[in-house]
């Protein structure tokens, strides 16, 4: 037997967070690009003076450079795209482009791992001569760059992907910074010729914990999961007692399009004879709800008059069904 049912839409999130979040992503496509003109110099200084002081340190940490010199530019058309408003064909706009680039920024990270640890390896069994003079000199010089690059990326939304991928492979190149000082200086007063491909396997595999974490984070996100942070049992009881005419929430589902974009859907069966203003009284105390405690500003709410309509039978009244 077929049940009426009502669906009503909240919109918090609308166009001024749309706008909110265009201004959001415009700021950090400056940061952005600055970090990518940054990083492109201090890869040429290094890779010349790899080539001339023959440190292994050096030319990883700019051969790390040169992808995240990519990877910078990949983030900063993220950002640049993902600050174009909502369309006909793309209803949440394009902010999920940064999600996607900080995905990518990622994976490139554990090639870069392993090309480092295959080199240090063949330098480990083959020892080189290195100028640890021009290699300190170098580095030191990187090591400052990269400490200016990370400080203008600081402070972007825990959720922002994008940047979080990118702030990754600069914190990447300031480890690698900082391993071909401390290389430099092993070779240069302690003649340790091996320190400086094994400091390099060490900053490999600090970057290869940061890359893996980012991929989950991001591929979390492109997979629709639920915010870090949010558990659905905690939502569907806690939204049950906003009201007294709500019966019963279910069906809910939580995720984000990109960072500071949280959406939600789920439904609420209300009490028999539920009216119009019912709803709507509802309707303000769930969607206020979900802002204040969990930051959802976009929420699609559909009110159940009865026990739920959904063809599956897997959400009623007297049960809840978290999906």
């Amino acid at each position: 037997m077929a049940h009426d049912h009502t669906s009503s839409h909240g919109h918090t999130h609308s166009h001024d967070h749309a706008h909110d979040h265009a201004h959001v992503a415009g700021g950090s496509a400056r940061k952005l690009l600055f970090a990518f003109v940054l990083t492109t110099l201090m890869m040429v200084a290094e890779a010349a003076g790899g080539l001339v002081s023959g440190s292994l340190a050096l030319l990883a940490d700019a051969g790390h450079m040169l992808v995240d010199a990519l990877a910078l530019l990949l983030a900063f058309i993220g950002a640049s795209v993902a600050a174009r408003p909502a369309d006909a064909r793309r209803t949440y706009g394009y902010g999920r482009i940064e999600v996607l680039a900080g995905f990518v920024n990622a994976l490139t990270q554990f090639v870069l791992v392993a090309f480092i640890v295959y080199e240090a390896v063949q330098r480990l069994l083959e020892p080189k001569p290195i100028l640890s003079g021009v290699m300190l000199v170098v580095a030191v010089f990187g090591l400052v760059i990269n400490v200016v690059v990370l400080r203008t990326l600081h402070g972007h939304d825990p959720d922002d992907v994008n940047v979080a991928g990118a702030s990754l492979h600069v914190l990447g190149d300031l480890l690698g910074s900082v391993a071909a000082v401390l290389a430099a200086l092993a070779v240069r007063w302690l003649e340790w010729n091996w320190a400086d491909p094994v400091l390099s396997i060490l900053v490999s595999l600090l970057i290869l914990r940061s890359a893996w974490s980012l991929v989950r984070r991001s591929g979390h996100i492109l997979l629709e999961g639920t915010p870090e942070g949010v558990h659905l049992a905690d939502v569907e009881r806690e939204l049950h007692g906003a009201d007294e005419g709500i019966v019963s929430i279910h069906h809910v589902h939580i995720w984000q399009v990109t960072a500071g974009s949280r959406m939600a859907t789920l439904h609420a069966e209300l009490a028999a004879g539920a009216e119009r203003a019912d709803q709507a009284r509802v309707l303000d105390a769930i969607k206020r709800m979900l802002s204040e405690r969990w930051g959802v500003n976009h929420a699609t709410v559909q009110f159940d008059p009865g026990p739920c309509p959904d063809e599956t039978g897997r959400c009623g009244k007297g049960g809840s069904h978290v999906h």
